[in-house]
């Protein structure tokens, strides 16, 4: 579905792209440059740029276009998800961070390689770039939802527009183009988002208070289930639990956010940047809730429910179709925004991991130089990868859930091997592997279940229920926790002995 968009809001879309391209490349750097600079930037950011850019890479275009989708479809309760987030960023702050300052560390699975040995460590670096590609090629294509209903362009060159602008910026200027991009991308998609709410309420008799009185009689506004159903989204259980240990993991184990949060000055500095993106993210899924809800009570009271094949199209629509002339223009650009900033960042991190975990392993005394010019060339192979996925993951439902249940397929695996490293000296290297192996399959296979599944134990017929994408972390990463541990029990001692 295609709705044109006026010439002053083109303008403006173009203009976005055009700005932000230009200044990211002013972070390219003259003269000698070093891996670390560019993957890094010199370890020279402040805690709020790198809180801030936390937030762009943690919002993303899913989160604009989906959340509202939401809380449209249903009410408030992915607030509870946002609580465990908060709880998630704590432990984080206490387990993990001062591991990752005590050494010149440049990926969070160098971490691995130190407790355990080579293998673990390769083993979960390739992990991260299969979990971190295939959800990035989600994200990506989210963008073409927007660029799609906006501007009129097919989903494949939506794709490929955004993805060689951002690959310009990223591969010149590395970590700190990246950064300092996000900060200014994240300003501006707040700014829209405030304007969004603006507009919804304009557009409702009565503004903010009947959108809120009319979102209440609904339901809309529910935040707390205490259902003990495993098989349900969003209750406070699977939301305190469930979002506590996929943070826990998103941010604690995964290179695309460890790699921010290593370029701060020192711990304290990283330690506030990540608490401080936690309060910041509450607040933005709240906005972003009330503008589902918003368009709930506008749609429902004028009776022109447009026809679409998924809620997350239903936001994009309004945008273009609703929102004064310069406004649909601002909030276009401002999905845009964090389309860009989720991809610059994804582009460096797993280009970061392919040099550190993989080449520098074997080759370790590689110039400088060198490797400069093959971090480069690494982050223009990997945008020519996630590119590709892009084209071949489109489809419709939920992005945000897809996205979030791809990553947590592998997520809890890699969570249960670092909490073997950091809580216990007895797991071993090849031990906590099978450990690993153990958590992600069995979260591949609830990934793959669509249904309850009927199942026999000592003759008697039994349901095993469907899990809810929420728990996937948590059990992965339990489950590797707890065969990594019983396997190390019984093998020879191969891993460093010592708690990370």
């Amino acid at each position: 579905m295609h709705i044109p968009l006026r010439t002053v809001d083109l303008v403006i879309v173009v203009l976005y792209l055009l700005g932000i391209t230009w200044f990211g490349l002013r972070f390219r750097r003259k003269g000698e440059r070093s891996m670390k600079s560019y993957f890094l930037a010199d370890r020279n950011i402040p805690w709020w740029a790198i809180s801030l850019s936390i937030v762009a890479a943690e919002t993303s275009t899913l989160t604009i276009i989906s959340v509202p989708g939401i809380a449209f479809t249903g009410d408030f309760g992915f607030l509870q998800l946002v609580m465990g987030y908060l709880l998630g960023r704590i432990v984080i702050c206490i387990l993990f961070l001062p591991r990752y300052f005590r050494g010149e560390l440049m990926t969070a699975y160098q971490l691995i390689g130190q407790r355990f040995g080579s293998r673990l460590h390769r083993l979960t670096a390739l992990l991260f770039l299969v979990m971190r590609a295939a959800a990035e090629g989600v994200r990506v294509f989210a963008v073409a939802i927007v660029v799609g209903v906006a501007i009129g362009t097919g989903d494949i060159s939506s794709i490929v527009i955004l993805s060689l602008l951002t690959l310009l910026y990223t591969f010149e200027g590395g970590m700190k183009a990246v950064i300092w991009t996000d900060v200014l991308q994240m300003l501006l998609y707040v700014v829209g988002t405030l304007v969004s709410l603006w507009s919804v309420c304009a557009h409702i008799p009565g503004g903010a208070h009947t959108l809120l009185s009319v979102a209440s009689s609904a339901g809309k506004l529910t935040v707390f289930h205490f259902s003990l159903s495993v098989s349900q989204t969003y209750t406070f259980w699977a939301g305190v639990i469930g979002g506590c240990f996929l943070t826990m993991a998103s941010h604690g184990t995964d290179q695309l956010m460890v790699q921010r949060l290593l370029a701060a000055k020192n711990l304290r500095e990283s330690r506030l940047a990540l608490l401080s993106s936690g309060v910041v993210i509450f607040v933005q899924f709240t906005l972003f809730l009330l503008i589902g809800a918003g368009l709930f009570v506008y749609y429902s009271r004028t009776g022109q429910m447009p026809h679409v094949p998924s809620a997350d199209r239903i936001f994009p629509i309004f945008i273009v179709r609703q929102m004064p002339a310069g406004i649909s223009g601002l909030m276009i650009a401002a999905i845009l925004a964090a389309a860009m900033s989720n991809l610059s960042a994804a582009l460096n991190s797993l280009a970061s991991t392919s040099m550190v975990d993989f080449y520098l392993l074997r080759r370790p005394d590689v110039s400088e130089d060198r490797k400069s010019r093959l971090s480069r060339l690494m982050t223009l192979a990997w945008a020519a990868v996630l590119l590709a996925l892009a084209i071949v993951s489109r489809g419709s439902g939920h992005v945000l859930e897809i996205g979030l249940s791809i990553a947590s397929v592998l997520w809890g695996g890699m969570l249960g091997v670092f909490l073997l490293g950091t809580l216990t000296k007895r797991a071993k290297e090849t031990g906590t592997m099978i450990g690993l192996i153990a958590g992600c399959v069995l979260n591949l296979l609830l990934w793959r279940q669509n249904s309850e599944i009927q199942m026999t134990f000592l003759g008697h017929p039994f349901l095993f229920p469907k899990i809810a994408w929420t728990w996937y972390v948590a059990i992965g990463a339990l489950v590797t926790f707890g065969v990594g541990y019983l396997m190390s029990l019984f093998g020879k001692h191969n891993g460093a002995g010592s708690v990370l």
